[in-house]
């Protein structure tokens, strides 16, 4: 039976207040390691940029936290780079990451371009994020700008045709594909985002899906895969745990669909990266004897790109019957 479609007005009938902002300096940034695609383990760069909402209100997106109301001025965000580099160390990447799509005019005011792309110059490969429907030939525009390399992370989330409608994310699968097909005929590299058991699937149903939707990624020439296990506290998704149609995935399976991401990827696809994301990563385990080491476990495959010895605990055969009977 198909899981419900949520509405935008019933997205936004949960939310608390936003976090208060200046739109003259990014909310966050850091700088982290991550394995290339030339197999070395690279500083990145990542900078939160403070700038207008998305118009796309997904279901389980708690980004909008971060964000204005209205666009920021003509010149915020080249500030807001400027403001975050001379704060941090040298990287050779740099994530621009803006809780939407940079490609949208209402988000990223185009007028900055030329000089968001003059300061991001220096580095290997400047790393943004779009939706589909924001994917054109401004892309382009902005890789002949920026004369380095450019990645375009979107999100894709799940090929379940339809969970991904009820994620209320405004596209379909061919719309992803389309875009991806775009920007690799374009040399544009692709990254995408899936979701670990979003609402609407058990432990094992959540495993399996997300694990068709690495291939289908793979299949289309996605070249870096970033996988999310979905998380509650949107408001919306605290609601949805309630009703029992979502509950939090577990950290084995987050273990278990990166390695089988890995093992994938190793014979089908070498010079592809998976990656398991770990924010906040403890919300997942319910063993404090071995929910640390798992975390660690997951970074050491994340920048090795190889399956690590595994997690023996006590806590193994009851965790595997608890999700069996979910």
């Amino acid at each position: 039976m198909p899981w419900p479609q949520i509405s935008d007005s019933e997205v936004l009938s949960v939310r608390s207040q936003k976090n208060s902002l200046d739109p003259w300096k990014p909310y966050a940034f850091l700088v982290e390691p991550e394995r290339s695609a030339a197999g070395s383990i690279d500083e990145v760069l990542t900078i939160f940029l403070t700038n207008r909402e998305c118009p796309f209100r997904c279901t389980m997106c708690d980004l909008w936290r971060n964000t204005l109301d209205e666009r920021v001025p003509i010149g915020a965000i080249p500030a807001q780079i400027d403001y975050a580099c001379e704060r941090l160390p040298l990287a050779n990447h740099v994530k621009l990451y803006n809780a939407g799509n940079f490609f949208d005019p209402q988000a990223i005011p185009r007028e900055d371009h030329a000089e968001i792309a003059r300061r991001v110059r220096p580095f290997k490969t400047v790393i943004v994020e779009n939706h589909p429907r924001f994917t054109g030939d401004q892309c382009i525009q902005f890789r002949d700008l920026i004369e380095t390399n450019l990645e375009i992370a979107i999100g894709l989330e799940t090929i379940h045709p339809s969970i991904l409608t009820s994620l209320n994310k405004r596209m379909t699968v061919d719309d992803f594909d389309k875009a991806a097909q775009m920007l690799i005929d374009n040399q544009i590299a692709v990254r995408t985002f899936l979701l670990l058991k979003p609402p609407g699937l058990d432990e094992e149903s959540g495993i399996d899906w997300a694990f068709r939707s690495i291939k289908h990624a793979v299949e289309i020439g996605v070249h870096c895969i970033s996988l999310i296990p979905t998380r509650s506290g949107n408001g919306l998704m605290e609601q949805l745990e309630a009703s029992g149609e979502f509950s939090l995935p577990r950290i084995q399976s987050m273990e278990r669909i990166l390695e089988q991401g890995l093992e994938y990827v190793k014979t089908t696809s070498p010079m592809t990266r998976v990656f398991m994301d770990v924010w906040d990563a403890a919300c997942f385990f319910v063993c404090e004897e071995c929910g640390p080491a798992r975390i660690n476990r997951i970074q050491r495959m994340n920048l090795t790109q190889r399956i690590e010895p595994t997690i023996e605990c006590h806590c193994n055969q009851s965790l595997f019957i608890d999700a069996r009977n979910q």
